[in-house]
């Protein structure tokens, strides 16, 4: 008997289980595509100043709008958006978890195709929104043909696409984002929470907002912007879609605090993005040197590598953890992904590998 049998739980959560990863004390820790870097010093010093500032009025409730914030987030992501295409949230997953709110719910369906984020399944439960999974190709890629014929198919209501994906790297090609926009009958969300990361070249949906009003892009500061413990999401879309997601918002949602650091971190963006380019040139050595190695890497544009590891994935993943890294199982029988850190946790994951090899 668990602690929830004598509780009168939704049906459909019973036996299910919270999303989560390990959190261990682990001298290397590369399995939740964290940023390694700490926050530069001056950075730290115009946060707390920012912080300090707000303190007095902590009596008051914030800017339910957030419209400073939002001002400033367009700002960054540029592309001719304004204000009043952007929203925020405690991270991208109230963004998802708004959207599919919004436009989800008993009675509608959200399409993905998988392996990608966990949570978008979790979302979907927790919203009463049916979900339906797609596979992926062997090489985890995905055509246009292919998600157009799953979008006739199943007629979602909304549909989400992660580029790069999560936890197999990939990017789309911006065809792929065209073709399903023309063919979906509701709302195309495009996860893009690891787009700073993407290798030169690629793509992004944002180039694609102008004339599709039932396109979403959804990013984040966690990655990026080494902001995972402040909590920041966001998306850019027709004001149309700003308006419907507020329609299901909590009263003021995002903290006096949370915007306060948010702003000051946009303020200094070329310091917190500063180590981006060091991080993809360990994502490339860490491809490069596994495949060099004999094994499948999945192609990465995200500050991640997916990996097999030739045999059975949990026996790898606590090999590496005994031996003082900690990765992430994902799932994928045979498949590992670990996170691109610094030079040294590098140094540390590709030792531990060659052993286990």
């Amino acid at each position: 008997m668990t602690i929830l049998d004598d509780l009168p739980i939704r049906d459909d959560l019973r036996g299910r289980s919270p999303y989560g990863a390990p959190q261990l004390d682990v001298a290397v820790r590369l399995n939740t595509n964290e940023n390694s870097y700490p926050v530069p010093e001056p950075v730290v010093e115009a946060i707390a100043k920012a912080l300090a500032a707000e303190l007095r009025d902590l009596n008051r409730y914030p800017d339910r709008e957030a419209l400073a914030l939002r001002a400033d987030l367009a700002g960054y992501l540029g592309h001719g958006i304004t204000a009043d295409q952007v929203w925020a949230a405690n991270g991208s997953n109230e963004i998802q978890q708004q959207l599919l709110q919004a436009f989800g719910g008993p009675g509608r369906t959200a399409l993905g195709f998988v392996p990608a984020y966990s949570m978008h399944p979790l979302l979907a439960l927790g919203t009463g929104t049916r979900w339906v999974p797609v596979q992926r190709g062997v090489d985890f890629g995905l055509t246009a043909a292919e998600a157009v014929a799953e979008v006739r198919t199943h007629r979602p209501d909304v549909v989400f696409l992660c580029s790069p994906n999560n936890p197999t790297g990939t990017a789309l090609d911006p065809a792929v984002v065209t073709a399903v926009l023309d063919a979906a009958p509701g709302m195309v969300v495009v996860d893009e929470a690891y787009a700073e990361f993407a290798r030169p070249g690629t793509g992004n949906a944002l180039t694609l907002l102008p004339g599709h009003p039932r396109l979403v892009v959804s990013r984040t500061m966690s990655k990026a912007f080494g902001f995972a413990g402040g909590r920041l999401g966001y998306l850019a879309a027709d004001p149309a879609v700003v308006a419907a997601v507020q329609l299901v918002r909590l009263p003021y949602h995002l903290s006096t605090l949370t915007q306060a650091a948010a702003r000051a971190a946009l303020a200094h963006r070329d310091a917190l993005l500063g180590n981006v380019e060091a991080i993809k040139v360990q994502r490339d050595r860490i491809v490069d040197t596994l495949r060099s190695r004999g094994h499948r890497v999945a192609d990465s544009d995200a500050n991640f590598v997916l990996f097999a590891v030739g045999g059975d994935q949990a026996t790898a993943w606590r090999a590496l953890l005994d031996a003082g890294v900690l990765v992430r199982d994902v799932g994928l029988p045979g498949w590992l992904r670990v996170t691109a850190g610094t030079p040294a946790e590098t140094d540390a994951f590709l030792t531990a590998m060659e052993k286990l090899s």
